[in-house]
Protein backbone atom coordinates (compact mmCIF):
# COMPACT_ATOMS: atom_id res chain seq x y z
CA UNK A 1 0.00 0.00 0.00
CA UNK A 2 0.95 3.76 -1.08
CA UNK A 3 2.75 5.50 2.01
CA UNK A 4 0.09 8.21 1.03
CA UNK A 5 -2.92 6.22 1.17
CA UNK A 6 -1.77 5.25 4.70
CA UNK A 7 -1.02 8.72 5.95
CA UNK A 8 -4.16 10.13 4.93
CA UNK A 9 -6.52 9.23 7.22
CA UNK A 10 -3.79 10.76 9.94
CA UNK A 11 -3.36 14.27 7.80
CA UNK A 12 -7.88 14.33 7.29
CA UNK A 13 -8.27 13.73 11.30
CA UNK A 14 -5.43 16.29 11.87
CA UNK A 15 -7.11 18.77 10.07
CA UNK A 16 -10.02 18.39 11.18
CA UNK A 17 -8.83 19.34 14.41
CA UNK A 18 -7.36 22.28 13.10
CA UNK A 19 -10.27 23.46 11.57
CA UNK A 20 -11.93 23.05 14.65
CA UNK A 21 -9.98 25.04 16.96
CA UNK A 22 -8.96 27.37 14.01
CA UNK A 23 -5.06 25.84 14.90
CA UNK A 24 -3.88 25.13 11.38
CA UNK A 25 -0.61 27.41 12.05
CA UNK A 26 -0.05 25.47 15.99
CA UNK A 27 -0.47 22.25 13.91
CA UNK A 28 2.48 23.54 10.85
CA UNK A 29 4.55 23.75 14.25
CA UNK A 30 3.62 20.83 16.19
CA UNK A 31 3.89 18.55 13.01
CA UNK A 32 7.23 20.18 11.72
CA UNK A 33 8.71 19.51 15.15
CA UNK A 34 7.43 16.00 15.07
CA UNK A 35 9.10 15.82 11.91
CA UNK A 36 12.50 16.92 13.21
CA UNK A 37 12.36 14.60 15.72
CA UNK A 38 11.48 11.42 14.37
CA UNK A 39 13.76 11.84 10.99
CA UNK A 40 16.95 10.87 14.16
CA UNK A 41 18.39 7.98 13.24
CA UNK A 42 18.37 7.12 16.62
CA UNK A 43 14.93 7.39 17.58
CA UNK A 44 14.03 5.69 14.31
CA UNK A 45 16.38 2.64 15.51
CA UNK A 46 14.03 2.57 18.65
CA UNK A 47 11.00 2.61 16.94
CA UNK A 48 11.93 -0.44 14.91
CA UNK A 49 12.62 -2.21 17.63
CA UNK A 50 10.22 -5.16 18.31
CA UNK A 51 11.88 -5.36 22.14
CA UNK A 52 10.40 -1.71 22.48
CA UNK A 53 7.02 -1.21 23.41
CA UNK A 54 4.67 1.42 21.40
CA UNK A 55 4.20 3.26 24.72
CA UNK A 56 7.61 3.82 25.59
CA UNK A 57 8.59 5.04 22.23
CA UNK A 58 5.47 7.52 22.35
CA UNK A 59 7.27 8.89 26.12
CA UNK A 60 10.26 8.82 24.39
CA UNK A 61 8.97 11.07 21.32
CA UNK A 62 6.58 13.50 23.86
CA UNK A 63 9.62 13.41 26.50
CA UNK A 64 12.21 15.47 23.48
CA UNK A 65 8.85 17.36 22.43
CA UNK A 66 8.09 18.65 25.79
CA UNK A 67 4.73 20.87 26.14
CA UNK A 68 5.12 22.12 22.40
CA UNK A 69 2.93 19.47 21.86
CA UNK A 70 0.06 19.99 24.24
CA UNK A 71 -2.40 17.31 24.37
CA UNK A 72 -3.72 16.36 21.12
CA UNK A 73 -0.27 16.14 19.58
CA UNK A 74 0.77 13.55 22.23
CA UNK A 75 -2.37 11.65 21.61
CA UNK A 76 -1.38 12.10 18.10
CA UNK A 77 1.72 10.48 18.81
CA UNK A 78 0.85 7.90 21.42
CA UNK A 79 -1.81 7.03 17.83
CA UNK A 80 1.02 6.72 15.52
CA UNK A 81 3.38 4.68 18.24
CA UNK A 82 0.83 2.00 18.86
CA UNK A 83 -0.41 1.47 14.67
CA UNK A 84 3.80 1.64 14.01
CA UNK A 85 3.24 5.07 11.65
CA UNK A 86 5.40 7.40 12.72
CA UNK A 87 7.93 6.83 9.54
CA UNK A 88 4.37 7.82 7.87
CA UNK A 89 5.12 11.83 9.66
CA UNK A 90 6.82 12.99 6.27
CA UNK A 91 3.46 12.27 4.21
CA UNK A 92 0.92 13.02 6.96
CA UNK A 93 2.79 16.68 7.19
CA UNK A 94 2.53 16.86 3.38
CA UNK A 95 -1.08 15.98 2.83
CA UNK A 96 -2.01 18.31 5.93
CA UNK A 97 -0.15 21.12 4.84
CA UNK A 98 -2.01 20.77 1.39
CA UNK A 99 -5.47 20.59 3.23
CA UNK A 100 -4.06 24.11 5.23
CA UNK A 101 -3.36 25.42 1.61
CA UNK A 102 -6.91 24.87 0.40
CA UNK A 103 -8.39 25.89 3.27
CA UNK A 104 -6.73 28.95 2.33
CA UNK A 105 -7.49 29.37 -0.66
CA UNK A 106 -4.24 28.22 -2.16
CA UNK A 107 -2.76 24.84 -4.33
CA UNK A 108 0.11 23.43 -3.38
CA UNK A 109 2.47 22.39 -6.26
CA UNK A 110 5.35 20.43 -6.89
CA UNK A 111 7.32 20.90 -10.24
CA UNK A 112 10.28 18.99 -10.87
CA UNK A 113 12.02 19.60 -14.33
CA UNK A 114 15.50 18.27 -15.54
CA UNK A 115 17.11 21.65 -14.97
CA UNK A 116 16.41 24.69 -12.35
CA UNK A 117 14.22 26.90 -14.07
CA UNK A 118 14.74 30.63 -13.94
CA UNK A 119 12.72 32.79 -11.92
CA UNK A 120 10.98 33.97 -14.88
CA UNK A 121 10.12 30.64 -15.83
CA UNK A 122 8.98 29.55 -12.56
CA UNK A 123 6.50 32.83 -12.66
CA UNK A 124 5.54 31.66 -16.31
CA UNK A 125 4.47 28.05 -15.21
CA UNK A 126 2.95 29.00 -11.91
CA UNK A 127 0.81 31.84 -13.71
CA UNK A 128 -0.07 28.97 -16.23
CA UNK A 129 -1.03 26.64 -13.54
CA UNK A 130 -3.18 29.06 -12.10
CA UNK A 131 -5.04 29.94 -14.44
CA UNK A 132 -5.89 26.52 -15.04
CA UNK A 133 -6.99 25.90 -11.60
CA UNK A 134 -8.45 29.54 -10.46
CA UNK A 135 -6.20 29.42 -7.43
CA UNK A 136 -3.08 30.59 -5.66
CA UNK A 137 -0.60 28.27 -6.59
CA UNK A 138 2.55 27.91 -4.33
CA UNK A 139 5.17 26.30 -5.99
CA UNK A 140 8.23 24.15 -5.10
CA UNK A 141 11.12 23.02 -7.18
CA UNK A 142 13.13 20.24 -7.67
CA UNK A 143 15.30 18.79 -10.36
CA UNK A 144 15.80 15.45 -11.67
CA UNK A 145 18.29 14.94 -14.56
CA UNK A 146 16.56 11.84 -15.26
CA UNK A 147 13.33 13.42 -17.22
CA UNK A 148 16.26 14.60 -19.92
CA UNK A 149 13.94 17.57 -20.38
CA UNK A 150 10.83 19.46 -19.73
CA UNK A 151 8.39 19.19 -16.22
CA UNK A 152 6.34 16.90 -14.27
CA UNK A 153 4.17 19.01 -12.41
CA UNK A 154 1.77 17.94 -9.26
CA UNK A 155 -0.39 19.69 -7.81
CA UNK A 156 -2.91 17.54 -5.12
CA UNK A 157 -3.54 13.95 -6.83
CA UNK A 158 -3.14 15.09 -10.49
CA UNK A 159 0.19 14.78 -11.93
CA UNK A 160 1.15 16.61 -15.25
CA UNK A 161 4.05 15.10 -16.96
CA UNK A 162 5.48 17.13 -19.73
CA UNK A 163 9.08 15.48 -19.62
CA UNK A 164 10.72 13.97 -22.38
CA UNK A 165 11.69 10.51 -20.23
CA UNK A 166 7.19 10.29 -19.74
CA UNK A 167 7.28 11.18 -23.40
CA UNK A 168 9.59 8.28 -24.29
CA UNK A 169 7.51 6.07 -21.92
CA UNK A 170 4.34 6.72 -23.34
CA UNK A 171 5.67 6.34 -26.74
CA UNK A 172 7.37 2.56 -25.73
CA UNK A 173 3.82 1.63 -24.16
CA UNK A 174 2.17 2.69 -27.34
CA UNK A 175 4.70 0.70 -29.61
CA UNK A 176 4.27 -2.26 -27.64
CA UNK A 177 0.56 -2.39 -27.78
Amino acid sequence: MERATLARPYAEAVAKLASAGNAWGAWSERLALLNAVCADAQLLTLAGNPAISSERVAEVVIGVCGSALGEEGANLVRLLAENKRLALLPEITTLFEDAKSAQDGQLIAHITSAFDLSPTQMAALVSRLESKFGRKIIATQSTDPDLIGGVVVQVGDEVMDASVRGGLEQLAVTLKA
